[in-house]
């Protein structure tokens, strides 16, 4: 036991070795937080307080959830396969597919990743004749899932006008479709099991009695249906170790609700609130920074990160004349830094925005600087992949349509959009899927249809003892998309990814202890929930507490879910030796010896819509603490006077953010100006930026209306502001004023009260 505990500072000890009592671990960025939690979960193990398969332990992404399996695998001598340890969606997914009966689901359902949930939200709207400039189909899905995450079904949904009554009556014949089809949504996979654990009490108590203890990571990025599901699994007599970060809150568009720390802390009676406050990642002027912004928010719980590490080199502050040269300056510090010794993959650029990207790398294209984006299609995320797996879901359940219409002309084989029409009024009319329809169709159209549910079914019989490996490669040939492909001319590169995914099967089956020569399709007497099953008084089937609770899959079946939720999930992945570049948001959970924070503008960081939203500019906030504590040894922050964006030039003050800061953390590596007095001598300022339109230029000295382009003002309603254009003249000027928190407006010279404010 001495050997888990001996490298835990104090505070992380105290948590591992709490009492079965729900607790909140508040864990700061860099604190050790898995380390923690993994230390935890070996700790009741091996004391003999839980056996392995008692622990359910949630983590948000599939790279969490792997690591800690083998942190704890190198800690004890258990198997952890068996584990209840993986994300909310893979976990829901794992319990469906053990009692799908109860929850209404066919064995082989089939999961839609986010691209297969627009794809059949188009297919209903087309079917149901809906206009979908009106109802834009990704406004309906962001509708339908905001319902799901608030735990909503379409009849619990108050409608107030014509408009929402229509989107209530589409979420319905949505559900009513992905049932007919046998899929679900991500967002259904929490809402399907909360329903069934909610409604069954059996099955419900049996799982509480299991779970003792329920370990949670990144508590903050809860949801409220999340939050409702633990509450759930809890019940009563179970401890909660709930681990999270009020300050890294940064899902609220996600719908992720960091009032849920707060609420769990209440609800629970937690009576260990611990904080994990030392950092082993940063130094220490990049924390004194980052703890110094993040005190400006309220409701906090409250903590301040420190290290042993020193103080450090300060955080360096460059202000830019225009994006262009903000960008330039990057690419000089960058290479000064690889110069010194330093990797490329330790340094990171992180914006705000995505369109901030562009002019970076264009830089870095031109400097010959290798680099490499974030955010870009994942392996299973690619089309040719997509095709793939398309024509695999149908060869374990020909009744998805969305797999049906993605391939049955791909490649092309003679089936236009009259034919499919054709099949889709014959599919309504009868009540069955486009698969089942076919006979219906005579014809040409029913020609080529037949031939296309003949190779499916071929294929399928060609391959019933396959393993998985040889069934993708068999399907790759039968379905023509190796040909296809091949015959492409820039085709190479999707072709070494289709022969990647054989790979990606056989390193699967490996993983998942299915064996290399198990037949991917099992016959139906072996789907069935694994374990010894006992029949309460009730008839429902539930599996015996002692089982190792392994849900017996078939190869193919778990396949294509382990490649719908790999599809979903959103942790990024590191890679080559290329600076990397990526928004805040994806950068979370990483770490870099240097990091690039751009664009800190008003409007830009804190973006223009957080001042229209509730604690939007909190938000923000924590948003850019995240960015802070992503550095370990050096932290770089920038902000231009005028950036281009969205096709228009844009005059900036700098971030009420670094009003916010400690000064004796922070250098200063361009002359510091007074806020907003970037245009102390207005000729200098736009020599050097070259960018700047040429009449805006030319008018910067309008004595004829007694103002300048660039002068600070003040207004007494809307604060301190800079003149960005003067139109008109004499009595008629009007100025466009940049007003940072307020906004562009645009006022009357004539009438406005404006007050100079002194350079």
């Amino acid at each position: 036991m001495q050997n888990l505990l001996h490298n835990l500072n104090p505070e992380q000890l105290a948590a591992v070795t709490l009492p079965a009592q729900s607790a909140l671990i508040l864990a700061g960025a860099g604190s050790g937080k898995t380390r923690v939690l993994t230390t935890r979960i070996a700790w009741l193990i091996q004391t003999g307080q839980v056996s392995p398969g008692g622990v359910l332990a949630v983590t948000f992404t599939n790279k969490a959830a792997k690591e800690m399996m083998t942190r704890l695998s190198a800690m004890l001598p258990i198997n952890t396969r068996g584990m209840w340890i993986g994300t909310f969606h893979g976990l829901c997914n794992r319990l469906l597919r053990a009692h799908h009966r109860d929850a209404a689901l066919p064995q082989t359902f089939q999961i839609l990743d986010s691209q297969d949930q627009l794809s059949a939200i188009k297919r209903l709207l087309k079917a149901n004749n809906i206009d979908d400039e009106k109802y834009p189909p990704r406004n309906l899905m962001y509708f339908i899932n905001n319902a799901k995450d608030s735990g909503l079904r379409a009849h619990q949904i108050e409608a107030f006008d014509d408009y929402n009554r229509r989107m209530v009556e589409l979420y319905e014949l949505y559900d009513q479709q992905c049932q007919r089809e046998g899929v679900v949504d991500f967002a259904e996979l929490l809402l399907r099991t909360y329903e069934l654990l909610s409604r069954n009490q059996p099955l419900r108590e049996h799982y509480q009695n299991r779970f003792r203890h329920i370990l949670v990571d990144e508590f903050q990025d809860t949801n409220n249906l999340q939050y409702n599901w633990l509450k759930l699994m809890a019940g009563e007599h179970n401890a909660i170790f709930a681990v999270g970060d009020d300050d890294q809150s940064i899902y609220a568009f996600r719908g992720a609700n960091v009032g849920n720390m707060i609420a769990f802390e209440r609800e629970f009676k937690v009576e260990n609130l611990i904080k994990l406050e030392q950092n082993y990642r940063s130094h220490g002027h990049i924390l004194d920074t980052a703890n110094a912004l993040i005190s400006f928010n309220q409701n906090r719980l409250g903590k301040n990160l420190h290290t042993d590490a020193g103080h450090g080199e300060p955080v360096r502050i460059y202000e830019a004349t225009s994006d262009l040269q903000e960008a330039q300056w990057i690419i000089e510090e960058a290479k000064s830094l690889i110069a010194e010794g330093s990797m490329r993959n330790e340094i990171a650029i992180l914006y705000r925005s995505n369109a901030q990207s562009r002019v970076i790398e264009h830089a870095l294209f031109s400097a010959g600087i290798p680099y490499r984006v974030y955010g870009g299609q994942r392996f299973f995320e690619r089309a040719e992949i997509k095709h793939a797996i398309a024509y695999l879901q149908l060869m374990d359940n020909p009744h998805n349509d969305s797999a049906f219409l993605r391939v049955v002309n791909f490649p092309t084989r003679g089936i236009g959009a009259r034919s499919l029409e054709q099949l889709q009024d014959a599919a309504k009319q009868y009540g069955v899927s486009l698969y089942a329809a076919v006979p219906y169709i005579t014809g040409k159209a029913g020609t080529s249809l037949g031939a296309f549910v003949k190779l499916i079914e071929g294929a399928r019989f060609e391959t019933q003892n396959l393993p998985l490996p040889e069934m993708v490669q068999v399907v790759l040939d039968a379905s023509g998309l190796m040909t296809h492909y091949r015959n492409e001319k820039e085709g190479a590169d999707r072709i070494e990814n289709l022969e990647q995914l054989v790979s990606a099967a056989t390193l699967f089956v490996s993983e998942e202890g299915f064996g290399l020569d198990a037949p991917a399709l099992l016959g139906p007497q072996s789907q069935a929930s694994a374990g010894p099953a006992i029949v309460t008084e009730d008839g429902i089937e539930v599996i015996d507490a002692d089982a190792p609770l392994v849900t017996v899959m078939s190869p193919l079946s778990a396949f294509l879910a382990h490649a719908s939720l790999e599809a979903g999930d959103n942790q990024a992945q590191a890679g080559q030796d290329a600076l990397q570049l990526m928004t805040v948001h994806s950068a979370k959970g990483l770490e870099f010896d240097a990091v690039f924070i751009t664009g800190l503008e008003e409007g830009l960081f804190p973006h223009e819509n957080s001042q229209k939203e509730e604690g939007g500019v909190e938000e923000e906030r924590r948003l850019m603490y995240v960015a802070i504590t992503r550095a370990r040894r050096r932290l770089y922050i920038s902000f231009s006077q005028t950036r281009m964006l969205h096709g228009q030039t844009r005059y900036n003050m700098k971030s009420r953010f670094f009003d916010e800061m400690p000064e004796e953390s922070l250098k200063w590596l361009s002359p510091k100006v007074q806020q907003h007095h970037w245009f102390a001598n207005p000729k200098s300022a736009w020599d050097d930026a070259p960018a700047i339109d040429n009449r805006i230029a030319q008018s910067i000295g309008r004595k004829d209306v007694g103002w300048r382009i660039g002068e600070a003002v003040a207004h007494a309603k809307f604060g301190e502001g800079v003149i960005v254009n003067i139109e008109g003249s004499g009595g008629s000027a009007r100025a466009h004023i940049n007003f940072g928190r307020h906004g562009m407006k645009l006022l009357d010279l004539s009438v406005a009260k404006l007050d100079r404010i002194a350079g």
